[in-house]
């Protein structure tokens, strides 16, 4: 989950080396914390939140295939 929510952010932000997933477990869930240049802030999130939606929809599959809850925080 954590390679996977790396390579989309990477893939949309201007400063790629400024993307760092930390990855928190918890009982029943994990916590993605996705952080980002303050400049690439709006590329992830997008207009309404579309883009962050999307990102936590994919992340949100592919977890479902593994049988694990999976959330994604974007953090400044």
């Amino acid at each position: 989950m954590k390679e996977l929510l790396e390579t989309i952010a990477k893939s949309l932000v201007d400063f790629p080396d400024d993307v760092s997933v930390n990855e928190v477990e918890g009982e029943k869930t994990i916590i993605l914390e996705l952080k980002v240049s303050k400049d690439d802030m709006g590329k992830v999130i997008g207009k309404q939140g579309r883009i962050a939606k999307a990102i936590r929809t994919v992340v949100k599959a592919a977890a479902v295939k593994e049988n694990k809850r999976v959330s994604v925080e974007i953090l400044q």
